[in-house]
């Protein structure tokens, strides 16, 4: 009798322990990038969720859907080549100099206010690359900043709206 409630309770933290795991919170940000005035073409811009060790670790967005020049951001496209991820529903258009574009980023809400950040990576055919065009900290300080974070390249300027 003793072995069977102890199985009983082993299976029922197990299944407590992965409905957790399989439900994951998630939190989602509406977020605006706004593009510096330049000439030439559209700009492609990936958006990936870094772990507090500077690595890739989720594409959460890209503005650009032909995968064609998706090998224009290097450093993103050698992770992606890697890792395989289906960007489907996350893809959207290239973004013009001068231009807006608004995405939803949605991540798991256990990684705010752990090290992790929002990469914006950003290539223009034929014209330069910045691999960290913008960064913002994954913190909820950071994210609710109206100011928004200043772009270093083709950005000028990402700001985050939370989404209830």
């Amino acid at each position: 009798m003793m072995k069977n409630n102890w199985k009983l309770l082993v299976l029922s933290l197990f299944a407590v322990l992965f409905s957790a795991t399989a439900f994951a919170q998630t939190t989602k940000y509406k977020c605006m990038v706004q593009m510096n005035s330049y000439s030439g073409k559209e700009a492609y811009v990936v958006v990936s969720l870094m772990n507090p060790k500077g690595q890739y670790e989720e594409t959460l967005a890209v503005l650009g859907s032909d995968n064609e020049w998706y090998k224009t951001l290097k450093e993103w496209d050698k992770f992606q080549a890697k890792k395989k991820q289906k960007l489907n529903g996350i893809t959207g258009a290239s973004v013009a100099g001068g231009a807006r574009a608004t995405k939803l980023l949605e991540f798991n809400t256990a990684k705010l206010e752990k090290g992790y950040k929002i990469r914006f990576e950003s290539a223009v055919e034929t014209q330069k690359y910045f691999t960290k065009d913008a960064e913002v900290t994954l913190s909820a300080a950071a994210l609710d900043n109206r100011e928004g974070a200043k772009g270093t390249g083709y950005i000028k300027q990402v700001r985050f709206i939370k989404v209830q």
